[in-house]
């Protein structure tokens, strides 16, 4: 018997969408310094396979783990969580 785990979830910012149905999350998280405590800004980058090419630079999307995609292609889009208001095209209408 197989033991069921829960797929881990994050919650990042689109930084390309260049390639078909692959998308590149940022995610930024503070992290505590042991010794000084000051907060620093961690940055992580991830491949996210975005099936119906939905999600656009700087939208805010959630992603889960899933089946390697590629060799570095092991996250699928789940939603978009807020999208970006594109100032020149809000602007023209």
């Amino acid at each position: 018997m197989h033991a069921i785990t829960k797929k881990k979830k994050i919650v990042g910012t689109v930084t390309k969408n260049n390639s078909a149905k692959t998308i590149t999350v940022l995610l930024e998280r503070l992290v505590k310094h042991p010794k000084y405590g000051k907060y620093l800004r961690h940055t992580s980058k991830y491949k996210v396979h975005d099936e119906k090419n939905e999600a656009r630079v700087g939208d805010e999307v959630e992603v889960a783990e899933a089946r390697p995609f590629s060799r570095t292609k092991k996250w699928r889009l789940v939603s978009v969580t807020k999208k970006l208001i594109n100032t020149e095209t809000a602007a023209a209408q």
